[in-house]
């Protein structure tokens, strides 16, 4: 028999429930259970039932974790995050708050060419040390799975580098990574003139080799103006889609540009930041069931507009919120901090949030059917909070009220 964990005394537990995103008012619909108990065999959720005295001694051969009255929900997906980089771009700081743009500073050389450079000449085990000390402190904020893009390398030999040390960090660290190929995130400097030759790169070398050798599910690219065009969007991702996979599309992060349109043209699972977008996109992913990811600490960090993501729950498009971890437009990993934004800023319920940053964030990396949320059958990702009810997270915003996680069936951090 696999080994078991009796989760006994929870005062409540909250969860969506389902295999797939949800949208409008589905969104905010979770299922409370108070006084109950989640029994875990190996690394699945086998049984959630009452809490009637003394059931602990019931299962007095399983390893046992008493929650005392506090509230249990699912384990926490992050899915946006660009987690593998060189260095830090903290000398830029000065420079935001003098005015310059995120557009300025990439075009004098700054931005994502500064963290490219910087990334090309770290090593893979430099990488590798620096991502899993990352993903230490994701874990700490209640964070059991993550999405994380390339796009700090630019050349297929740094782009695979960047990908080989996801790979590693899925096999050695707790934490779950769904990876994801950028290599299409800016023109690098040595292509500034020729950026044709950087796309065909891009489309016929680095694409169907990362394809080949399965280092990524996902592929996504920067649409937006200084980056790459609709039509340089649409050549990419068309060819990663024939080399079989999965699209998302980094869209109206800064501009109004139709790569929302776009999104819901390719299939794409997700279409990420939409900060700009405008009622023409959210229609056209309503109707395609494209996922929204919001990111809000990066509206923040950069002092820009937020998405608006009550607008778009409303015309019923799925929304996940992500922190969007990155060396320049978002130094955060603290899910919970995007959470609480999501809250104050997008005006979204608790309830809301939970299936955004649960039961959709999952959706958005392809595991919906495996997580994010507490159900039968379901991996046993799970989160104890110290507090009893799940408005009190959100209330208290700034602090780290994760108790306990617990990670494929076992503890993987307690306070």
């Amino acid at each position: 028999m696999d080994k078991r964990l009796l989760v006994y005394n929870i005062g409540c537990l909250a969860t969506p429930e389902g295999s797939s995103a949800k949208k409008g008012e589905e969104q905010g619909e979770i299922t409370i259970r108070n006084n109950c108990h989640i029994l875990i065999e190996g690394e699945k959720i086998v049984e959630i039932g009452d809490n009637p005295p003394g059931l602990e001694r019931a299962f007095k051969d399983s390893e046992t974790l008493n929650a005392q009255g506090r509230l249990v929900t699912p384990g926490l997906v992050d899915c946006h995050t660009h987690l593998v980089f060189g260095g830090w771009r903290h000398g830029e700081l000065g420079l935001k708050l003098k005015g310059a743009s995120y557009l300025e500073i990439l075009a004098s050389g700054g931005g994502i060419l500064n963290s490219v450079e910087k990334t090309r000449q770290a090593s893979f085990d430099g990488l590798f040390e620096k991502a899993y000390g990352l993903l230490d402190e994701c874990l700490l904020y209640g964070v059991t799975t993550l999405e994380a893009k390339s796009g700090y390398g630019l050349t297929t030999e740094s782009e695979i580098k960047c990908l080989e040390v996801m790979k590693k960090l899925n096999a050695e660290h707790p934490v779950d990574i769904v990876p994801t190929f950028m290599g299409a995130h800016a023109v690098p400097r040595e292509h500034k003139e020729s950026r044709d030759k950087f796309i065909a790169l891009v489309r016929d070398e680095t694409l169907p080799l990362v394809a080949e050798k399965g280092l990524a599910r996902y592929c996504d690219i920067f649409c937006e103006k200084g980056a790459f065009s609709l039509d340089e969007s649409r050549l990419v991702l068309s060819k990663a889609k024939a080399l079989g996979m999965a699209l998302k599309i980094h869209a109206e992060e800064i501009t109004s540009m139709g790569g929302a349109a776009l999104a819901a043209e390719l299939g794409c699972v997700s279409a990420e930041h939409l900060i700009k977008i405008d009622e023409t996109g959210i229609q056209a992913m309503s109707k395609a069931g494209v996922i929204a990811v919001c990111l809000p600490c990066t509206s923040f960090y950069l002092n820009e507009d937020f998405a608006p993501a009550r607008q778009m729950i409303q015309s019923n498009v799925p929304v996940a919120v992500a922190t969007d971890f990155n060396p320049g437009s978002n130094p955060n990993l603290n899910l919970q901090l995007a959470m609480s934004m999501a809250c104050y800023k997008y005006k979204m319920l608790p309830g809301e949030i939970l299936t955004a940053v649960t039961l959709n964030a999952a959706g958005a990396i392809g595991k919906g059917a495996e997580l994010g949320t507490l159900e039968a059958g379901k991996q046993a990702d799970i989160l104890v909070w110290d507090t009893e009810d799940l408005d009190y997270i959100f209330y208290r915003y700034g602090s780290n009220l994760v108790n306990t996680v617990i990670k494929r069936g076992n503890i993987a951090r307690r306070s």
